[in-house]
């Protein structure tokens, strides 16, 4: 019997439906960042990206790389093992209580990424819960959904940034039930925040457990970089910190922090921590640089705020269909998915600017959007040039402008 025809339909499947990914063969340039190299089919070209998630540009900062190059050079490249077995380097030990102190938690625990951490965080912490029922917001990141699923307990699903229908559900639980309340800080989409004060009311109300994804927050909001819940004043009343080092830290990895016993239950119970190799202690050296950078300069997030609203408003004032965002996304609307790839494929073909189509089910079908996600270090030209080549796409692909005549002028 042969396989290899299943796959095929399979890939078929995703090609028929506009979902089949293309990525780009990028090289990043140290020191020129947004500037990278496309290794493109007809050759190398100069880049500009246009949507990194390397958000305040530590992935090439002067302290992040030399922090890695010092560790490698002394301790060697790999860990050599799991955190059980010879792989709780030093560097690794130093992240972690740099993580707890962030977050103004008494434990961290950094995973390999921040996908693992919320998938084999989430649910841990469920099962170890007698009981547990979890309340999930219905636009989690799907490393969300996966823990909740493979906690293999009873959950609940409220209306995205919904605090009447959590209620309803919390309400309508046994008083004495254990609960978890699993939600985003920023959705990344979308850009939108979550009502974290009114969460942790009905949270302490009704007695149930926190625990908050601040993967596209940490380092870019609130009082040292600490994220949503530090800026909005609740960071104590959130039991558990779910962060990634791939973000604004420049990085690699994931990372939950919360009380000494939960960091400590999911450090001895924990599948998707146990069983694999611990970070390599130059990235956890990088990443260590990169927090304590952040914690004490204001200079990469007020930047990178002031990057972000430039842009909104230059593409704001063209026409371009940009979806409201209080936060550093900037989510431009195509809302079709051969459209978003055409338009993906002709910036970066045609005018060097590379933003990739964000297509179902990343978002939901008919929403498809380009996601822009603005730098320190993208300037005025870099930002002018990327609207002048947006309205030149959406009129050959027949996109709608909102002020089709401002746009013309």
């Amino acid at each position: 019997m042969t396989y290899d025809h299943f796959f095929a339909s399979a890939l078929a499947r995703l090609h028929s439906e506009r979902r089949y990914r293309v990525f780009a063969d990028l090289e990043r340039i140290a020191g020129r960042f947004p500037h990278a190299i496309w290794h493109s089919p007809d050759g190398t070209r100069p880049v500009v990206i246009w949507c990194s998630n390397d958000y305040l540009g530590m992935g090439q900062h002067p302290k992040v790389i030399g922090a890695m190059v010092e560790t490698a050079t002394r301790m060697g490249a790999g860990a050599g093992g799991t955190r059980n077995i010879s792989g709780t380097n030093h560097p690794l030990v130093e992240l972690e209580r740099e993580l707890a102190d962030l977050h103004g938690k008494e434990a961290a625990l950094v995973f390999t990424s921040g996908y693992v951490s919320n998938e084999t965080g989430i649910a841990t912490i469920a099962k170890l819960l007698p009981n547990c029922l979890i309340l999930s917001d219905a636009w989690n990141h799907n490393s969300m959904i996966e823990g909740v699923h493979r906690a293999g307990v009873e959950k609940k699903i409220w209306c995205h940034n919904d605090v009447s229908h959590l209620e309803d559900l919390l309400a309508a639980a046994a008083p004495d039930r254990p609960k978890l309340i699993v939600f985003e800080a920023l959705y990344s989409m979308d850009g939108d925040v979550a009502p974290v004060n009114r969460i942790c009311d009905l949270a302490e109300r009704y007695g149930a457990m926190t625990y908050i994804d601040e993967v596209h927050s940490a380092g870019m909001y609130g009082p040292a970089g600490a994220g949503i819940a530090a800026r909005e004043g609740v960071l104590d009343r959130i039991d558990v910190v779910e962060g990634t080092l791939a973000k604004a830290f420049g990085c690699l990895g994931g990372y939950i922090a919360g009380s000494a016993d939960v960091i400590d239950a999911v450090r001895s119970y924990a599948p998707g921590f146990i069983f694999t190799t611990a970070l390599p202690p130059a990235i956890c050296a990088a990443a260590t640089a990169a927090i304590r950078h952040l914690k004490t300069s204001q200079w990469e997030r007020d930047r990178h705020q002031d990057r972000a609203a430039r842009v909104k408003g230059v593409l704001n004032a063209a026409g371009l269909p940009v979806m409201p965002s209080e936060t550093h996304i900037v989510p431009v609307m195509v809302g079709d998915p051969v459209k978003c790839k055409e338009a993906s494929d002709l910036l970066l073909a045609e005018h060097g600017i590379y933003v990739q189509p964000i297509n179902y089910p990343t978002v939901p079908r008919g929403t498809e959007r380009l996601r822009i996600t603005p730098t320190p270090y993208h300037d005025d030209v870099l930002i002018d040039a990327l609207a002048e080549a947006l309205i030149d796409i959406s009129g050959r692909l027949g996109l709608p402008l909102r002020h089709r005549a401002l746009a013309a002028e």
